[in-house]
C-alpha cells in the first residue's frame, strides 16, 4: 500500500522516515508532501497528514498524522506537531517546540524556541479526550521564546508574546501580553525597538 506521496524537487537525507504508520487507525494513512520538501535526518513524518510545497525540517522533528499545513512550514530542531492539528501558510515553528493535538495555527506565525502548548482542560480526567482542544493563534502572531499557551482560548491577529508569558485567556488582535498569567501591557504599535534600529518593529 502506498505510504507517501512526495512533489518534485524534494531532498530527504539519511534517517528520515516518511508515512510512518499510526498506532490510530485514520480513515486516508497516506503522507501527502508538495514540491521542494527538505526533510533532514532524524525527522518522522506519519501517514495521513497533507503537507504543502517548500516544507523544510531541522533535525529530529516528529510530525503526527491527521494534520493540514500550508506551504512554506519551516520547523526546526526536535519539534513535534501532534495529531490533528491546522497549520497554514508561511508558519515558522523554532527548535524544542510542542503542539499539541487539534491546535489551529493561521498564516504567517512565527513561534519561537521552547514554546509548549496544550490542549487539556483537565487532565486525567474521564472525560478529557472528549473536550480536547488546542489554542487558535491568528494570524501574522509572535510568540516568545519558553512561552506556555494553554487550551481554548484564541491569540488575536497579529499579536505578540513575551518571553516566558504563561496565556491562560484570550489576547485581543494586535497587542502585547507578557507575564504569568499574561496580562496586555500595550498594543503592537506602541512598541519601540531599543536597539535603535528601528522605531516601530510592528507597523
Amino acid at each position: 500500500m502506498k505510504k507517501a506521496s512526495l512533489g518534485k524537487g524534494y531532498q530527504i537525507e539519511k534517517g528520515v522516515v516518511v508515512g510512518y504508520k499510526p498506532g490510530r487507525t485514520i480513515a486516508d494513512p497516506v503522507l501527502r508532501i508538495g514540491k521542494s520538501a527538505h526533510i533532514r535526518s532524524g525527522t518522522v513524518i506519519y501517514g495521513g497528514s497533507t503537507i504543502g510545497a517548500n516544507l523544510e525540517t531541522g533535525h529530529n522533528v516528529v510530525i503526527r498524522e491527521e494534520n493540514r499545513i500550508g506551504d512554506n512550514f519551516a520547523v526546526w530542531n526536535n519539534s513535534v506537531i501532534d495529531y490533528g492539528c491546522q497549520i497554514g501558510h508561511n508558519v515558522k515553528v523554532h527548535s524544542n517546540v510542542y503542539i499539541a493535538q487539534f491546535t489551529t495555527i493561521e498564516d504567517n506565525v512565527f513561534i519561537a524556541p521552547g514554546v509548549s502548548i496544550a490542549n487539556d482542560l483537565h487532565p486525567g480526567c474521564a472525560f478529557s479526550k472528549k473536550c480536547m482542544r488546542g489554542p487558535v493563534i491568528k494570524k501574522g502572531a509572535q510568540i516568545g521564546v519558553n512561552a506556555t499557551i494553554l487550551p481554548f482560548i484564541t491569540i488575536g491577529a497579529g499579536a505578540v508574546i513575551g518571553s516566558g508569558s504563561v496565556v491562560t485567556k484570550d489576547v485581543p488582535p494586535h497587542s502585547v501580553a507578557c507575564g504569568n498569567p499574561a496580562r496586555v501591557i500595550k498594543k503592537t504599535k506602541d512598541v519601540r525597538c531599543v536597539t535603535g534600529l528601528t522605531k516601530k518593529p510592528y507597523q
